[in-house]
């Protein structure tokens, strides 16, 4: 899992991690719509489903490589 996190550098997390979060920029993010939708247990399409993988990878690839980092920072 390391090396695989060791392929994208922070800053390119950063800011895909904003950018898929926060899209569409005018109205509700789709990832806070999908969020709903799964806690108001309406998340049953393939594609909203896909959606909601798409729009959170990067924030949770971005808290796994802090997590790691962190790890790896204290054991030195």
């Amino acid at each position: 899992m390391k090396k695989f996190l060791d392929i994208f550098p922070f800053p390119i997390l950063i800011i895909l991690a904003l950018f898929l979060g926060t899209a569409p920029m005018g109205a509700q993010p789709h990832l806070l719509e999908k969020i709903n939708m799964l806690m108001a247990g309406t998340l049953v399409k393939p594609l909203d489903i896909f959606d909601l993988l798409l729009h959170s990878a990067p924030i949770v690839l971005l808290i796994l490589k802090s997590i790691l980092f962190i790890k790896d920072r204290m054991q030195s």
